[in-house]
């Protein structure tokens, strides 16, 4: 008989030998509570009070470990149900062995019993914020109500709201003299007593900045208070916002100075770091432009006066766009600005439709070249845009059907004046903002600025997101845009007919795509291809969250570009997955179209939006 021995075959048979071992040593006790007589939230307070619970889930629990926890089981469920107000509840609980004591079976009846409720409620502000509406607005409106069941945490909630209010508002000396709340079990009731004494209230002192970014006069804008004023917690945070906001500065530290309680005042102390020059960088895909690109550069700071210099090329499969803007911020430098822009963009987008049995298709290609500048100011929840507009535009229109290609083309060297409001947060700072609750955009032009038509074009959009629950939300987005259009030669020549005036392509109305009325290809809704002058659009979409960041969707698009208010809207349905990762969010909707006005209705349709940041 032969044997030799394989170093190799040991190891692996050792190895398993030990993975055996280690599945054996890791078999974990099951142990099954089931919690019986209660609603969910006094159910799920009593679970994470239970030994039991937090023991549970470890590796190897003994049998007199589990014996030794359950009889804490009364105890703990007792001190679960008392911060809702019942003190004298009937506790029936039972421990069921089974395999050989490694699995437990553990149930608990619950009767609450009769609740205790409140009674005396004395809620006392003393001192001078005794007036103050802060409190006042507390103190009036109590959610603890005689009669009520007492819950602590409502209890506990009140006691720390007169906190915060004091610390928050500027009385930064006060303190509570009397927080007692008196629990009578055997009579069923409780009495709360609370009472603070303010202090005065503490103005805001002298702030020193320490910078050498931006003229120190320019960086005083930023504050949103002013020396002399009641301190409050909330705008000396927002002049930390308004510093790193401001983008004029990397690293900003606006720091509280020991105050001065005989004068009553809190001086502040600001410190602020310059911003270096960025080269932002994304990319990302889309079904309407497939991959797209966008590299900038941007110089927070040019001088001592706040100029900053941005430049950004992106380019896509269908769009090709360079801008650059010079800003100037004058008042407040977070909020308003005069802007020098310059605008290169060449687009190009084609549509195919059913007419009469043929097939056509329509391509339009517009080169566009403007220089703007403008004006952006604050007027409390809404900001305001004043520009005047020199642009360039040539559009080309071209028709191919079965035997036949035209091309027309159209050449606007006009000014634009426009005025546009947008409503903005509140505490709004000069973010970027990705969506409006409302926008108005007012612009137009006349043959005495250059233009071959006298036209003004309005375009509204609104937007809201309505959350009806914890994880489900509703999105309404709308959109309506209208121009008046009117060649000069009418007024020259009464009673002779002239050619139907054309807005400039720049400014004609598109719907369709991924951002406009799913369904459809990206501006594929217009009268024949070619812009309209007027649009309706909107949304309809409910939103549930999932677990990890993930969501689905369900919506209802409409609208349409046209000439003739009347014209018939397209519509779709459809439904999406949303994931959402730092830095990056994927969208996929499949719509399909319900109405198709002016051409065949065209089957389901892919939508894919990919956007990262690097």
């Amino acid at each position: 008989m032969h044997s030799s021995f394989h170093p190799r075959r040991a190891l692996a048979h050792g190895l398993l030998c030990l993975i055996g071992l280690a599945a054996g040593g890791a078999a974990q006790a099951a142990i099954r509570i089931e919690i019986e007589g209660v609603d969910a939230e006094l159910r799920r307070n009593v679970t994470e009070l239970l030994s039991l619970e937090r023991y549970k889930d470890r590796d190897r629990i003994e049998p007199d470990a589990v014996e030794r926890l359950y009889r804490r089981v009364d105890d703990e469920t007792r001190e679960a149900l008392r911060p809702f107000g019942y003190y004298e509840p009937k506790i029936t609980s039972s421990l069921q062995a089974r395999n050989d004591k490694r699995d437990w079976d553990v149930r608990i009846q619950i009767v609450p019993g009769e609740p205790v409720l409140l009674d005396q409620i004395s809620v006392v502000v003393k001192g001078p914020g005794g007036s103050d509406l802060n409190f006042t607005q507390l103190t009036s409106n109590l959610p603890l109500r005689s009669g009520e069941r007492l819950q602590h945490a409502v209890y506990e909630r009140v006691k720390g709201e007169l906190q915060r209010i004091a610390s928050t508002y500027g009385y930064l000396d006060a303190r509570m003299v009397r927080s007692d709340l008196l629990v009578d079990p055997a009579a069923h009731k409780a009495s709360v007593f609370l009472e603070i004494e303010s202090g005065e209230r503490y103005r805001f002192g002298p702030t020193t900045i320490e910078q050498n970014v931006i003229r120190e006069a320019l960086a005083r804008q930023l504050l949103r208070y002013k020396e002399g004023e009641y301190f409050d917690a909330g705008q000396w945070l927002r002049t930390q916002f308004a510093f790193d906001d401001s983008q004029y500065f990397s690293a900003v530290e606006v720091t509280l100075v020991e105050r001065d309680s005989v004068r009553h005042i809190v001086p502040v102390h600001i410190t602020a770091q310059p911003a270096r020059r960025s080269f932002p960088f994304a990319v990302g895909y889309g079904t309407d432009d497939g991959v797209r690109g966008t590299v900038g550069w941007i110089n927070p700071r040019i001088n001592s006066l706040g100029h900053r210099l941005r430049m950004q090329l992106k380019l896509s499969q269908i769009n090709q766009r360079f801008d650059t803007r010079y800003d100037i911020p004058f008042g407040d430098p977070a909020l308003e600005k005069f802007s020098l822009s310059f605008l290169a963009e060449n687009t190009h987008s084609d549509s195919t439709r059913i007419v009469d049995g043929v097939e056509e298709r329509t391509e339009i290609s517009t080169r566009d070249r403007q220089l703007e500048p403008s004006i952006t100011q604050a007027m409390g929840r809404w900001q305001r845009v004043l520009s005047v507009a020199a642009t360039h535009t040539v559009t080309f229109n071209k028709v191919i059907a079965p035997g036949s290609v035209s091309v027309v083309k159209q050449v606007d060297d006009l000014i634009v004046p426009g005025i546009t409001y947008a409503s903005v947060p509140e505490g709004y700072l000069g973010e970027s903002l990705f969506s409006r609750a409302f926008y108005i955009e007012l612009l137009g032009s006349h043959s005495v600025l250059g233009a071959n038509v006298n036209f003004l074009r309005l375009d509204l959009s609104a937007e809201r997101v309505f959350n009806l629950s914890r994880r489900w939300h509703l999105l309404l987005r709308s959109e309506v845009g209208t121009s008046v259009v009117r060649s000069p030669k009418e007024s020259d020549t009464p009673g002779a007919a002239a050619p139907t005036p054309e807005l400039p392509g720049r400014y004609r109305f598109f719907a369709g795509g991924d951002r406009s009325v799913r369904g459809f290809g990206y501006h594929e809704l217009s009268p024949d291809g070619l812009g309209g002058r007027h649009l309706i659009a909107g949304t309809v979409e409910i939103e549930r969250d999932l677990p990890r960041n993930l969501g689905v969707a369900a919506f209802y698009d409409f609208g349409n570009a046209f000439n003739d208010f009347g014209d018939p809207l397209a519509s779709s349905v459809g439904l999406g997955f949303r994931w959402r990762l730092p830095g990056l969010t994927l969208g996929i909707d499949v719509a399909r179209a319900l109405e198709a006005p002016g051409m065949n209705l065209p089957g389901a349709r892919l939508h894919l939006n990919i956007s990262q940041r690097l």
